[in-house]
């Protein structure tokens, strides 16, 4: 393996992550003390913003949707649609059971939807309408009855092309707010929000933390992070050009968002990076872009597609996009990633914006344990069990006394010991008690 091109240190990471995380700490705690006013003020502070009401009102909503093309509502309807599609299949995976185990001994499960959602919607430097398809859609098809969401304001006000994309998922409240105040708002609560059951949605490094933070209080998603991607190529299946658009693609993200090329050509490496550096001088979005890639890019040149799939595990990305002779490969082999993109005929982008895949997704290899937003995060699988007869009781009570006498739960064991009396009409002494437990037979 030989690094090119290498990103930023652990260290210098860590020091940036530890400032975000004392801000968002003060800031909850702010949040928790003085409700809708704190709210506020971080609202004027940070977005400039401030109105008698953050929801906006039945005429605010169909205003933004009569701004926006009938094109554009088309396009937006046909993206959801893909997203609710795929959602309702998963959904349609997940299915309640109900068997009986033993004689007498029925066990089940059921997935029930959790009572309200909060969904975060990132805006403040590019409208990103499609997170509202990926939660407020993936909620709805859970079944979740309350679905709210947050967006900061766009250029000095709601953004039409978000709030028109709430609208038509569905969302039962929307509010005009962003950043921390957001999210600890909808965890929280406020005198004018009602608290969620669970926070879901990507954002900057001050909503994830907020997010982490907030996690025992409220359930969340996953840890997302700034935007991961890795380009995994080789000559067969990609050139400089596809390789460099695909990594630029995702870098103009921000300036914190990693971007890897992973390859086991060196030529292509370095015809990539010059092509890069092409594109960044005509890039529109190229000051963000520019700023990632010097700081978190890194070029990997490793000796076959085995030990590919060991470096992409190790890195565990968000987005793996897969250029090479055989893509399924890495399908087959690979363990930990948010979402693979295979094959050049696909990319990043497709699964960001329509394709109907969810585009929430792992970030700092969490893709080491989970995966992304599906609508089983909006699902409690509970169990359930039913004892029938007599003999059933009788038998599972006496497992469960001499188990409990091993463990010592002399309390447990009369659970067991006092069905077996009543049920299998057998003379049980009480469980581990030097005298008769009070109330007992």
């Amino acid at each position: 393996m030989q690094y090119l091109k290498r990103s930023v240190t652990a260290d210098e990471r860590a020091k940036a992550d530890r400032g975000v995380r004392d801000t968002v700490e003060k800031t909850l705690a702010d949040i928790e003390k003085r409700g809708d006013a704190a709210v506020r003020e971080l609202s004027i502070k940070f977005d400039g913003w401030d109105r008698e009401s953050y929801a906006l009102t039945s005429s605010e909503k169909q205003d933004c949707l009569d701004q926006l093309s009938g094109q554009d509502l088309k396009d937006i309807e046909f993206a959801q649609t893909q997203v609710r599609n795929f959602a309702q299949i998963q959904r349609n995976s997940m299915a309640d059971v109900e068997v009986e185990t033993l004689p007498g001994v029925i066990l089940g499960h059921k997935n029930l939807p959790l009572n309200s959602a909060g969904c975060y919607v990132p805006g403040g430097k590019y409208p990103l309408l499609a997170s509202a398809h990926m939660s407020v859609i993936t909620a709805k098809v859970a079944g979740v009855p309350r679905v709210i969401t947050c967006a900061p304001p766009f250029q000095g006000k709601p953004s039409p092309a978000i709030v028109a994309a709430q609208v038509l998922a569905g969302a039962d409240e929307i509010y005009a707010l962003g950043g921390i105040q957001a999210v600890g708002a909808m965890a929280i609560g406020t005198e004018s929000i009602r608290p969620v059951d669970i926070l879901v949605g990507p954002g900057n490094a001050f909503v994830a933390e907020a997010k982490r933070q907030l996690f025992g209080r409220v359930g969340i998603d996953l840890f997302a992070g700034p935007t991961e991607t890795l380009v995994i190529a080789d000559e067969i299946g990609c050139d400089a050009e596809l390789a460099a658009t695909d990594l630029l693609g995702q870098a103009e993200h921000g300036p914190d968002s990693p971007a890897i090329l992973l390859t086991t050509s060196e030529k292509l490496a370095r015809e990539t990076m010059q092509e890069i550096e092409r594109l960044l001088q005509i890039l529109p979005t190229a000051d963000y872009a520019r700023r990632a890639w010097e700081s978190y890019g890194e070029v990997i040149v490793a000796e076959d597609a085995a030990e590919m799939v060991r470096i992409a595990d190790d890195i565990a990305s968000e987005h793996v996009q897969v250029m090479t002779a055989d893509p399924d490969f890495f399908l087959n082999n690979m363990t930990n990633y948010g979402a693979l993109f295979l094959g050049a005929r696909t990319n990043v982008s497709f699964g960001d914006k329509v394709i109907g895949t969810n585009h929430t997704l792992p970030t700092k290899k969490a893709a080491r344990y989970t995966g992304g937003l599906w609508v089983g995060k909006f699902l409690k699988t509970c169990t359930y069990q039913k004892v029938l007869t007599d003999e059933a009781s009788a038998m599972i009570g006496e497992y469960c006394s001499r188990l409990c006498a091993l463990e010592g739960f002399a309390g447990h064991g009369e659970q067991a010991n006092i069905r077996v009396r009543r049920y299998g009409h057998r003379d049980v002494p009480y469980a581990g008690a030097a005298q008769p437990l009070l109330g007992a037979e």
